[in-house]
């Protein structure tokens, strides 16, 4: 199956409620991201994730579709595919 590589960004607004359940998912997809960075903004009461994954569009499409189901998280996903 063709693979995909490319970057995720997820903003977090409530972070209190969702940290655990973010960091289930991420672990649970741990095989497909190659780097994360993890910056907080204060200022807009924002948490904010970028990844950088290496994966199927389908397991890709698994992990940022329950991201997004969370309460309070938002997703955008770029993806490149590779030869």
């Amino acid at each position: 199956m063709n693979r995909r590589i490319g970057t995720v960004s997820i903003i977090i607004t409530q972070r209190s409620e969702q940290a655990a359940s973010v960091n289930t998912i991420l672990t649970e997809y741990g095989d497909i991201i190659i780097g994360r960075m993890g910056l907080p903004y204060p200022p807009a009461g924002l948490n904010i994730l970028s990844l950088i994954v290496h994966g199927t569009t389908d397991e890709i499409g698994a992990m940022t579709g329950k991201l997004g189901s969370l309460t309070g998280v938002k997703v955008k996903s770029a993806l490149q595919k590779i030869s």
